[in-house]
């Protein structure tokens, strides 16, 4: 007979850590003047490209994740340089990406894990990542990150210029409802299996009012209530079935958003599925889809790049000495110098 008095939660819970408010974190670590107008600027500006106000084409440009601070750094200086030569034709953003959704298992990103060790030490992940994300801020460069963990908006949404929502989560009721209450532009990215319309239901369903549970600036458990948001864009990364970046596919994609009433705006990744994964095939995407909008497709308003000082990928180790300089440690990116190619051919390019 079952003992009455046997526990019959947290059965499988290892330990619960506190972690420190999100106003207590912006307390210590705060936007000052010029970081805050970065973002608020950067904002705007991509809510102009958005809108059609603005014909310069984003370029959302950086590494598949961030696993060193200081090569992040680096990155960040030298493109925030290249974005000022190209200003007037493209709007340049750096992905800056914490969080990284696992198919299976793996390292989930410098804010779950930032001594690549399995310590999951949370607290210090999210210490870096803010300080990290002011201090490109400081130096006028937008950025932009994916949100996987519903509550880490709390602790670096004012720091982002451009939000992005997985292609393992578009279609999770939680994520939609977060993009709702996002203060930035969000992209939305296909499904993995390459379905477009579960971005398009996510687009719609965020630019909806919405109420859920969630937690205030001092950690406390509450009900967010949400006003939508209308600054929703497709972000097409291929899937199973293969690519998605065809002149063929944007018609679909077009079509599909404008009979979901949605404003047709579709930023293209080059990696992923689009590229098979390969790097080398990202200049291929990139340069076929800038073809598209030179001929006319004014609904392709960006493109995403995954690029790293470096060209390729390694393994992670908790051993940073043994680690490649400037080197992904999960999906493979393109080197500093073809980026700089790509972003100044682009530039060179836009004529019409």
């Amino acid at each position: 007979m079952p003992n009455a008095t046997a526990p019959t939660s947290n059965l499988r819970i290892r330990s619960l850590e506190p972690l420190v408010p999100p106003a207590r974190l912006c307390a210590l670590l705060p936007l000052d003047e010029p970081a805050a107008r970065t973002i608020v600027e950067g904002r705007r500006a991509v809510e102009a490209v958005l809108a059609g106000e603005d014909d310069r084409l984003l370029a959302v440009v950086g590494p598949c994740s961030i696993h060193d601070p200081d090569a992040a750094r680096d990155y960040a200086a030298r493109l925030h340089a290249l974005a000022d030569r190209v200003a007037d034709r493209l709007l340049v953003i750096m992905r800056v990406y914490f969080e990284k959704p696992r198919t299976t298992v793996g390292w989930k990103g410098l804010i779950n894990d930032p001594h690549l060790d399995d310590s999951f030490d949370v607290a210090s992940g999210l210490r870096l990542a803010r300080s990290l994300l002011i201090e490109i801020a400081r130096l006028g460069l937008p950025t932009a990150t994916e949100f996987l963990e519903p509550i880490t908006p709390q602790y670096i949404a004012d720091t982002i210029v451009l939000g992005a929502i997985g292609a393992r989560t578009t279609e999770s009721p939680t994520h939609r409802q977060m993009a709702s209450g996002l203060s930035m532009p969000v992209g939305f990215k296909n499904s993995t299996d390459g379905s477009l319309q579960a971005a398009i239901d996510a687009m719609l369903a965020a630019r909806t009012p919405h109420s859920f549970l969630g937690i205030d600036n001092d950690g406390g458990t509450c009900v967010v209530s949400t006003v939508g948001n209308p600054w929703g864009v497709l972000m097409l990364r291929g899937g199973r079935s293969g690519s998605n970046y065809s002149s063929a596919v944007m018609e679909e994609a077009r079509s599909k958003m404008e009979k979901a009433g949605l404003p047709p705006r579709i930023v293209v990744d080059c990696s992923h599925a689009n590229s098979g994964k390969d790097p080398t095939r990202q200049s291929v995407v990139w340069r076929d889809v800038l073809a598209q909008r030179a001929a006319g497709d004014r609904s392709i308003v960006g493109m995403m790049l995954e690029s790293n000082l470096h060209p390729g990928s390694q393994a992670v180790q908790a051993d940073r000495s043994k680690l490649a300089y400037g080197v992904s440690v999960t999906d493979a990116c393109i080197g500093w110098e073809e980026t700089e190619q790509l972003l100044l051919e682009a530039h060179a390019g836009r004529r019409e």
